[in-house]
């Protein structure tokens, strides 16, 4: 009996070892849980903290200030100066004297360093009207168009913008493709041995420097258009007359129409017969006189009358 209590009392000590080890080690990492807490927010705030001290004491700015700068480190460049943009405009200045005013449009295009592409005048009384294209670099465009609304009245204005950027690089990728194609057939020309071979060659790099040459004068003419804008300048007289657009429907522009289409018509007729009618005169009129002249010996009477046959006698019948 001795031994048998001996024995429990022993199994019931293990356990309250092992039950109070348990205990102890929750409370250890509890503890190491709350501290590590403490010192996560401990840095948290020590870094917010140093933050607003760095920048000027607004953390909220500077944030919001830094986050798109992270978030657009591989965006593409999509400034307004790093993009191609075709600027035309089109106005229309009444002005009182056009020579002069002419004149001082043409200097504005000039300080700003471009040229005159165009110039076109109607009449030299009150109602003169000086049509100008002017080209402008993109950069002095709306300085250029500003300067030219002081002239005078500006009576219309009209601005467009084409944005070519991603035809300007599509270009530029294949010009650089069609350039390897071009080297390629120089370099298998130089290994032709044959004069089938060498001819076949010879046509095939003329037509990929024909490609090339091509495309170089797109990107020529793109570059031209990007770098000089055009504006186009209608300085009008004080009695110079508006151009009021028509209407486009109704009777009488259906009849105008009409009447446009049938005066055409006539003219392409009447140009027809005066180009016909030289071969007219010189077959038609002997063709007609010798129908004639066929036509009167058909209808001839004969010189001889034919003669007539006697008229039948009669049989005569014997007596009964």
């Amino acid at each position: 009996m001795t031994t048998m209590g001996a024995g429990m009392d022993g199994q019931v000590g293990r356990r309250r070892s092992a039950l109070l080890a348990a205990t102890a080690l929750a409370a250890a990492l509890a503890l190491t849980g709350c501290g590590a807490g403490d010192s996560g927010a401990k840095d948290t705030d020590g870094s917010a903290a140093e933050a607003p001290a760095a920048n000027g004491g607004e953390p909220g700015r500077d944030a919001a200030a830094g986050a798109p700068e992270g978030a657009g480190a591989g965006a593409p460049d999509l400034r307004v100066d790093q993009r191609a943009i075709i600027y035309t405009g089109t106005m229309r200045v009444q002005v009182d004297d056009v020579d002069s005013a002419a004149r001082e449009a043409t200097a504005v295009a000039t300080r700003a360093g471009g040229f005159v592409g165009g110039d076109q005048r109607r009449s030299a009384d009150d109602d003169a009207v000086a049509e100008l294209e002017l080209r402008v670099p993109a950069a002095k465009f709306t300085g250029v168009v500003e300067e030219i609304t002081r002239l005078g009245r500006q009576q219309s204005r009209e601005i467009n913008t084409q944005d070519v950027t991603e035809e300007t690089v599509d270009l530029e990728a294949r010009i650089t493709s069609q350039r390897a194609r071009v080297e390629s057939a120089r370099r298998l020309l130089t290994r032709a041995t044959s004069i089938t071979d060498l001819v076949s060659l010879e046509n095939e790099l003329g037509r990929r420097e024909a490609d090339l040459a091509s495309l170089e004068a797109k990107k020529r003419r793109l570059a031209d258009l990007t770098a000089l804008s055009t504006i186009t300048v209608s300085l009008a007289g004080p009695k110079a007359k508006v151009a009021e657009e028509e209407p486009r429907t109704g009777f009488l522009v259906g009849l105008k129409g009409g009447w446009k289409a049938f005066v055409v018509s006539m003219t392409v007729l009447l140009t027809v017969l005066g180009a016909l009618l030289p071969w007219l005169v010189a077959f038609g009129v002997p063709l007609v006189v010798l129908l004639v002249v066929l036509r009167r010996r058909r209808k001839t009477p004969a010189l001889v009358a034919p003669v007539s046959a006697p008229p039948p006698v009669p049989a005569t019948r014997s007596a009964p």
